[in-house]
């Protein structure tokens, strides 16, 4: 029950962070981090009403999705190594970490065996730290052109992962840079290209995210408690 309980009480909390600023509550969808959570807390959420689960590695995303039953959508979040690539083509709806053209080039190729065409994010290390992928906020509108060229790939939106902080007041402004990064790219008008969404935010600093425009926010430790790893 604690699942449901913490899915209830984190879609009330969007609910109303959107109430609050105006904006519509199915402008935001929750995507529940499930990394190294067993494939039955994925189900228990499922049956709490959470249809969208995100994963961060690949090995373990192939092995709980054969295990989960449910229409779950999934989305990939984690770091992508352009040779598991692979082993996602035509079974994640969504993509947040395209960081480099290179990756970009491989999910073309591999979605592209599939006759499918793979929704991405391009990752902004908006804070430029060495632990972190993601392109640059200088290199990003470069890399938007050339991976907008690719047949079997569209670029919906833009993914961050700031620095932590302890204070969320204190990510607003990395927030704010990537929603005004994704109005400069939506101004460029490319085709193929759309600025649908914006993946940022998770458990600690999520509404402060949504105030700032995200459409995606990745929360885990308050759905399903604490990583083990």
């Amino acid at each position: 029950m604690e699942i449901t309980e913490n899915i209830l009480l984190i879609r009330e909390q969007i609910a109303d962070c959107c109430t609050r600023i105006q904006r519509a509550a199915d402008s935001v969808r929750l995507v529940a981090v499930s990394k190294v959570k067993p494939a039955a807390m994925v189900e228990e959420a499922f049956l709490a009403g959470q249809t969208i689960f995100g994963e961060s590695y690949v090995q373990e995303f192939c092995e709980k999705a054969a295990l989960v039953k449910q229409p779950v959508e999934w989305h990939f979040i984690g770091h992508l190594q352009s040779n598991k690539v692979k082993y996602l083509s035509g079974l994640v709806s969504l993509i947040h970490s395209v960081d480099r053209l290179s990756l970009a080039r491989e999910i073309d190729r591999q979605w592209g065996k599939v006759g499918k065409t793979a929704n991405v994010l391009i990752q902004v290390n908006l804070g430029e730290e060495a632990s972190k992928s993601g392109t640059t906020s200088q290199e990003l509108v470069s890399l938007v052109r050339q991976i907008a060229q690719l047949k079997h790939v569209r670029i919906k939106g833009l993914m961050a992962l700031p620095p932590w902080l302890e204070e969320p007041e204190e990510v607003r402004p990395y927030f704010r840079e990537l929603r005004e990064l994704a109005q400069e790219i939506e101004a460029l008008q490319l085709p193929g290209v759309e600025m649908q969404e914006l993946s940022m935010g998770m458990s600690h600093d999520f509404a402060v995210a949504i105030e700032e425009g995200a459409t995606l926010v990745r929360i885990g430790t308050a759905i399903f408690g604490e990583r083990q790893r």
